[in-house]
């Protein structure tokens, strides 16, 4: 992988159609993807009346949201929000919920047109995924800001449950003990067996119907899943992989995260 070292000290290189930012620290990093997503949607507002923007909820995100949210040039009443994974069976005011969490650090902070919750509290769990396929049909996505767990996910597609050719757009899924015990070691939980053991996710076609999508990784716990998504070949087993076939998609790391590239 040929790499390149810019002015402010990033190293950016391409796998496959998928485009690489290194940083030296995560606030770097976080800082750069902010910018990018920023200028990203401001573009875009030049060429549409309003557009459509899915979110992440997870400690990784939590630097890029900070930067994002104070950013005052961006006219955040003509962009809609959704998230893109939802617990099942947490109480619906509990902090670990993914809405909740995004609203805290996000979606109370500026003023978005709508925000478009999953609700996992929904009597029939069927019914909410053809709900909020619906809204994602009538709102095509044109952004995707995202994470990648310990085990490669993306959202909530995890390697048993993951499918490139998905032929549903929201779906609930068991998820792996990988992913949950990810919680527990980002103190997300106390503890495993207070993590769900399933929840609501949008699926991978979903997600990569997406114009643009800016992935944002820092932090050592995913050092491996980088090295993996990298460097494996493209399949489920680790759903990231796909990342590498999308055009207008970028992958952000710190050094932590990124270590084990040049090994």
């Amino acid at each position: 992988m040929l790499s390149t070292k810019t002015k402010t000290g990033e190293t950016i290189f391409e796998k496959e159609k998928l485009t690489v930012k290194i940083f030296s620290t995560q606030k770097k990093m976080g800082k750069v993807a902010a910018q990018d997503v920023s200028d990203m949607i401001k573009y875009l507002l030049e060429k549409k009346d309003e557009i459509n923007i899915i979110f992440a909820a997870a400690p990784s995100q939590q630097e890029f949201m900070h930067y994002l949210t104070m950013d005052k040039s961006i006219d955040w009443s003509r962009i809609n929000a959704f998230h893109m994974d939802e617990y099942i069976g947490l109480p619906e005011n509990t902090s670990q919920s993914f809405g909740n969490f995004l609203k805290e650090r996000l979606f109370d902070k500026v003023p978005f047109k709508n925000v478009y919750y999953i609700n996992s509290q929904s009597d029939d769990l069927n019914i909410e995924c053809e709900r909020y396929s619906k809204l994602l049909q009538d709102n095509p996505v044109d952004i995707v800001c995202l994470g990648i767990g310990e085990n490669g996910h993306i959202a909530f597609n995890d390697p048993h449950v993951a499918d490139f050719n998905d032929l549903k757009s929201v779906k609930v899924v068991e998820l792996e003990l990988a992913c949950r015990q990810q919680q527990v070691n980002e103190n997300c939980f106390s503890s495993l067996d207070l993590v769900p053991t399933h929840a609501l996710t949008l699926t991978i076609p979903t997600l990569m119907k997406a114009e643009f999508m800016f992935c944002i990784v820092p932090a050592s716990n995913k050092a491996e899943a980088v090295y993996r998504t990298l460097s494996e070949k493209i399949d489920e087993r680790c759903p990231a992989t796909i990342l590498r076939t999308k055009n207008k998609a970028i992958l952000y790391l710190d050094a932590d995260s990124s270590v084990l590239l040049n090994k």
